[in-house]
């Protein structure tokens, strides 16, 4: 690399350092946790309906965006999620190449990785909800879910591959049940929002956020591992195809309310991460 790349370079890693240590970035980062929040507010409230018979919705991030874009300023209220996710990837973004630099060796890698897995999912949805907004409804989420996982069941491998995204999926969804239940979400609040009473409502908040977001992309592995281990592609499915699962089984509208209402304690916990916020 030439001195000029050299300094360019250098000066590039000097601005995202001071971006990742500033105050605004704290500002920023609350912003789209409020995002955050909506979009699982209305996810939590499309399965609570689905558990009460209503089927037409998509029980899923797609089908939360969409439904508020149908509301009164539906497009103004999406274009500002879709602004609020971008805000989120941006954080997890200076996370993975810059943040947790409390932590050493192992430890620092994994927690960067996942960093970059969450901005990959902010990217998503944000992308999703520019979409809606600007008038491109980019639909049929699960057939393109379905598509996608036949073309790559028709690789040499493809089922080890569709197969290892499922465990992957179900090990992630197991990491979110474990991080509800031992508390360590609480490690994401400042003091003041993990004491006293509002700590308290705020604990139960996570415990029951965490746990139903756990549980749903869970069976949303079950469906990939099920699709490998069938080579049948139309078993892998989004959320939505896993809630329906759950509603399925016996006592299913029973579970299904339960995780709806689960994924809408996280909405609100979400935002008293945004008031909270430790980073």
């Amino acid at each position: 690399m030439s001195g000029a790349g050299e300094r360019a370079a250098t000066k590039a890693r000097g601005t995202a350092r001071q971006a990742h240590g500033s105050e605004t970035l704290d500002h920023l980062a609350r912003a789209g946790l409020v995002a955050y929040g909506v979009v699982h507010l209305v996810l939590g409230w499309l399965a609570f309906q689905l558990a009460l018979g209503d089927r037409e919705g998509s029980t899923s991030t797609s089908g939360a965006i969409q439904t508020l874009l149908e509301q009164p300023l539906g497009p103004v209220i999406v274009w500002a999620v879709a602004l609020g996710m971008a805000l989120l990837v941006l954080w997890q973004g200076l996370e993975a190449l810059l943040g947790h630099r409390t932590h050493d060796g192992v430890d620092r890698v994994r927690k960067r990785v996942t960093s970059a897995g969450k901005a990959v999912v902010y990217a998503v949805i944000a992308v999703s909800a520019a979409r809606k907004a600007a008038g491109d409804g980019g639909g049929g989420g699960e057939r393109q879910t379905d598509s996608m996982t036949a073309q790559v069941m028709g690789w040499p491998g493809g089922q080890l591959i569709i197969g290892a995204v499922g465990l992957g999926i179900v090990g992630v969804g197991a990491a979110l049940v474990y991080k509800g239940v031992t508390d360590r979400f609480l490690r994401d609040l400042e003091a003041a929002g993990a004491t006293g009473d509002t700590g308290t409502a705020y604990t139960w908040l996570g415990r029951a956020g965490y746990s139903a977001k756990g549980v749903s992309l869970g069976v949303v592995g079950s469906l990939f591992c099920y699709a490998a281990a069938t080579h049948d592609a139309e078993e892998s499915g989004g959320l939505d195809q896993a809630l329906r699962q759950v509603l399925e089984q016996p006592f299913g509208p029973v579970l299904l309310g339960a995780i709806g209402v689960g994924i809408a304690c996280f909405g609100v916990f979400c935002f008293a991460w945004a008031r909270h916020l430790s980073r």
